[in-house]
């Protein structure tokens, strides 16, 4: 690919392009239209599948590390938006495609399946923008989507902290109001692409004398201003990917303030829901490498057990046909969770199990990648005898993160038994 011109991202997009007679159409497109339409799609994807980088890329978005990195997966985001494959869903005013969201859908499986890289923007496409679009103001609107989806700008989540783990609302960032401004300070960490980031989805302690929940407020913060300093942290894996951000007396405007003080909670709440998997995906593209039940099959047909294939073990067998079961149950699920009417009492319950599952069930296949391996499992990246380059050791170790990430699993089962199925704390 040839890199973009400086400014050009986000600067010609035509909402709906590459969608043959499907514009402004409100309505659920029928079967043909959606057949007539995944055509064109594999078509383009086909046609424009980016080059081979010639460098390692990451897993996902939480290991972009290197700015050849960053540069091969912000211009293929910004291939799709250009294409019109991006957005498709989202409000044309703000640079989407105004459209029903079974097209971005069927993009979205396309590009899964042809295995494609995905797409940098993750935080804003999936967490910020989603959030901006529900109870943003018109002029957040406008200032911000039409950039995500372009990958113009990039932004990161400011939520954990090194001192708090898990514990959301005890933040301890101060953000003090001072005329026109708020002054940040302390320390945020896990912050992906914060290297790269030009805003952050911000949760601070604003009223330090409120009860804990109600001295929160949520900014949308510019990252590049004096005072705030992301420090790449070297994960086991030797990657890059993960900061740790700093702020001390850095000044951001008070217009990033989203909604009212003391609102942060309600609304760091709401972008959980959108991280843990209700509406995330809606503006389309992937968030990490796909590597899936299929991907395993492949090397089940070519180990060896005993002197036979290991395909023909029959507790091989057994354990990929329970993969290939719950993979089906985490699709239909994830398609359940953005239907109101199916959601149940509890808007929430939904995502916040399919989160618990899909995070322990890609943890829990790879690992099963790996023990059919055998001895070839202990070798990494790099070296030329590991199975497929060493991406299955790779992914193993870098599933772990998404374990933690949004709430760790352990987290997740705790609110999922006590909040939806009623079970006592102890």
């Amino acid at each position: 690919m040839s890199a973009v011109p400086a400014g050009a991202i986000g600067a010609t997009r035509t909402p709906g392009a590459g969608i043959a007679g499907a514009a402004d159409r409100p309505a659920a497109p029928t079967a043909a239209e959606l057949a007539e339409f995944r055509r064109e799609v594999v078509s383009w994807l086909q046609a424009n599948r980016p080059p081979e980088p010639g460098f390692l890329l990451p897993e996902s978005f939480m290991e972009v590390g290197t700015d050849q990195q960053f540069e091969y997966l912000r211009e293929w985001q910004h291939r799709l938006y250009q294409a019109g494959y991006l957005g498709m869903a989202w409000p044309r005013a703000y640079g989407g495609g105004g459209l029903p969201q079974a097209y971005q859908d069927v993009v979205n499986a396309e590009m899964a399946r042809l295995k494609l890289p995905f797409v940098p923007n993750t935080i804003g496409l999936n967490w910020a923008g989603p959030l901006i679009l529900a109870i943003g103001t018109e002029a957040q609107k406008q200032r911000y989507i039409r950039n995500i989806l372009s990958a113009e700008d990039i932004w990161c989540q400011g939520f954990s902290e090194p001192d708090q783990g898990s514990d959301l609302a005890n933040t301890q960032t101060r953000a003090t109001r001072d005329g026109d401004s708020y002054v940040v300070n302390g320390a945020k960490i896990w912050t992906s692409l914060g290297s790269y980031a030009k805003y952050m989805i911000l949760l601070a302690r604003t009223d330090p004398q409120s009860r804990r929940f109600a001295g929160l407020s949520f900014f949308l913060a510019p990252m590049q201003v004096p005072g705030i300093e992301a420090r790449p942290i070297r994960k086991l894996t030797g990657e890059f990917g993960f900061n740790q951000t700093f702020f001390h007396d850095a000044r951001i405007p008070a217009d990033c303030l989203m909604g009212q003080e003391g609102e942060g909670w309600k609304m760091a709440m709401m972008t959980l829901t959108f991280e843990r998997g209700a509406t995330g995906g809606q503006a389309g593209g992937l968030s990490r490498m796909s590597l899936g039940v299929g991907d395993v099959l492949e090397i089940a047909r070519a180990a060896r057990r005993d002197g036979r294939p290991a395909l023909e073990d029959p507790f091989v067998r057994d354990q990929l046909v329970r993969f290939l079961i719950e993979d089906q149950g985490d699709r239909l699920s994830t398609a359940r969770a953005r239907i109101p009417a199916l959601r149940g009492e509890r808007p929430d319950a939904v995502p916040l199990s399919n989160k618990l599952r899909t995070s322990e069930h890609r943890r829990r296949l790879f690992q099963f990648a790996l023990s059919l391996q055998g001895g070839n499992a202990v070798r990494w990246v790099g070296d030329p005898n590991a199975v497929a380059g060493g991406k299955w050791q790779r992914a193993y170790f870098n599933a772990f993160a998404s374990t933690i990430g949004g709430g760790t699993s352990q987290i997740q089962a705790n609110i999922v038994g006590e909040r939806v199925l009623g079970l006592p704390k102890d």
